[in-house]
């Protein structure tokens, strides 16, 4: 395979690789492992067209992995294990004949190329002791020939059912022997596909999202219970301790008549789509601690007959006109900032006074809440146009 250490290569007869000439016809393997070779694998080695078996296991490589070893098309065996190779090329799938495929205990980072799922001739995978991430491609159910798949001790956070496709795998959930496959200490989220539920061993989770209690196509969740979205025409929560927001969500129950919320802890605003609860007659909100101001689109309710009680909380005015002074009861306004919007400085008037006021809080990226004349959260250059033209109109 050689002509001699240090020589000239004989040019498209011979491949140069770490020092040796390796001729480009008649070199079928090439088995370096535990050689002290280093740097990285050169794309010369894409030459040796007529390669079978690829072995250079533990020899202190590193790098990426050369797309030219995706021309290799012979390879029946490619070992590159025990290394420090960082990335896999989509060009691995043009290796339609290869058996066993080795990269573990490596440093290879990002995911598998789907391009993997070219492989059906392949027997046996090593990918284990790797930092690759994302989903385990679904194309890899196409490899029905596989007998040994090691995908454990990576940060993989999702595998889809096509793995149940490999029938001929032997799963555990530990490393016990050369024979099985194993994917745990990993980053998948449940559900897991049913063939491996068993062998799963131990992920970190800690990234992953709360399933969901709910059907959300018929449900919608609220504090942690499921209400069908057609059928629910009452929720009673009373006295119950019951904390958080009142969930967006809740416009949802269309079908909705009774909401009662009363004498719990809830907080924040009272959401808007709340108005789209267009068959509700009663809304007991009474004697919590919601804050902000009531949204005009309640009127919607009161329109349709809908009795609101709402008193007892740390609503802040101004009160929608469609409400009485009965609806909104007695209130903590203490925390409400009551101004007109525009008037900085507290004066009752709107003038040039405000405008240099308000351009000083914009240039200083402070906040107040009677500048911000839109009522966005935000204090910007919008809110000084819209109280110049308030100024103009006036």
């Amino acid at each position: 395979m050689s002509v001699g250490w240090g020589q000239d290569c004989v040019d498209g007869v011979e491949v140069e690789l770490w020092g040796e000439c390796y001729n480009i016809e008649e070199t079928t393997s090439l088995n370096l492992s535990n050689s002290d070779l280093t740097g990285e694998i050169p794309p010369e080695i894409g030459n040796l067209e007529n390669l079978t078996i690829l072995d250079l296991s533990n020899v202190g490589l590193n790098g990426q992995i050369p797309p030219e070893i995706g021309n290799l098309e012979k390879l029946t065996l490619v070992d590159l294990g025990h290394n420090q190779l960082t990335g896999i090329p989509p060009e691995i799938g043009n290796l339609t004949n290869l058996e066993y495929l080795g990269f573990n205990h490596n440093q290879l980072i990002g995911e598998i190329p789907s391009e993997i799922g070219n492989l059906t001739n392949l027997i046996h995978i090593r990918l284990n002791y790797n930092q690759l991430t994302g989903e385990v491609p679904s194309e890899i159910g196409n490899l029905v020939n596989l007998e040994i798949l090691k995908l454990y001790n990576n940060q993989f956070n999702f595998v889809s059912d096509s793995i149940c496709n490999l029938t001929n795998l032997f799963w555990s959930f530990g490393n016990y022997g050369n024979y099985d496959s194993n994917i745990y200490n990993n980053n998948l989220c449940p559900p897991y596909p049913e063939c491996i539920e068993p062998y799963i061993g131990y992920q970190d989770t800690s990234e992953c999202e709360e399933p969901s209690l709910c059907d959300e196509e018929i449900e919608v969740e609220l504090w942690g219970e499921c209400y069908n979205i057609e059928e629910t025409t009452e929720i009673h929560i009373f006295d119950s301790g019951l904390t958080g927001e009142i969930p967006p969500e809740i416009g949802d129950l269309i079908n909705l008549e009774w909401l009662y919320l009363s004498y719990n802890q809830l907080t924040g605003e009272i959401p808007s789509e709340i108005s789209n609860l267009l068959n509700l007659e009663w809304l007991y909100l009474y004697g919590n601690q919601l804050v902000g101001e009531i949204p005009d689109s309640i009127c919607n309710l009161v329109e349709n007959d809908c009795f609101i009680g709402i008193s007892n909380n740390q609503l802040c005015p101004p009160y929608p006109d469609c409400l009485t002074e009965e609806d909104i009861g007695e209130q903590d306004t203490s925390e409400c900032i009551e101004c007109t919007l525009g008037d900085i400085n507290g004066d009752s008037s709107l003038n040039i006074l405000d405008l240099v006021l308000i351009s000083n809080l914009i240039l200083d990226d402070d906040y107040n809440e009677c500048g911000d004349t839109n009522s966005d959260g935000e204090l910007n250059i919008l809110d000084l146009v819209i109280l110049v033209n308030i100024i103009l109109d006036n």
